[in-house]
């Protein structure tokens, strides 16, 4: 059952976390940025959010600090926005999935063109 609550308020999260990130932040060193998923713990203490970032590494790393630095603000927002009781701790990584699936694509195409 807490499971189902999680996935909710991860959704939720997910949903608030990519509004105030596109309107509410004026960090130059956030670039453009997409919220994949957001795994939250069963007791609801934790939030993990995977988020992608267009551009090259050093673009990634200064979008990481810039979110480490609005990480309080970004977390009192959820907190006026979602009703819980206590707003989760968040934490950000890097989804490497769609990279990887490029990555796989690429090489099968690469496959593809050597067959013929």
């Amino acid at each position: 059952m807490s499971n189902v609550r999680a996935n909710r308020v991860g959704e939720q999260i997910k949903k608030e976390l990519t509004e105030i990130i596109q309107r509410e932040l004026k960090d130059p060193r956030i670039g453009f940025i997409t919220v994949t998923a957001v795994e939250v713990t069963g007791d609801l203490q934790q939030a993990t959010a995977y988020i992608t970032v267009f551009g090259d590494d050093d673009q990634r790393t200064k979008t990481l600090e810039g979110l480490g630095k609005a990480k309080g603000f970004i977390r009192s927002e959820i907190g006026q926005r979602i009703q819980l009781r206590k707003t989760p701790e968040l934490s950000f990584k890097f989804d490497e999935s769609i990279e990887r699936g490029n990555r796989i694509e690429e090489l099968l195409r690469k496959l593809n063109q050597d067959d013929k």
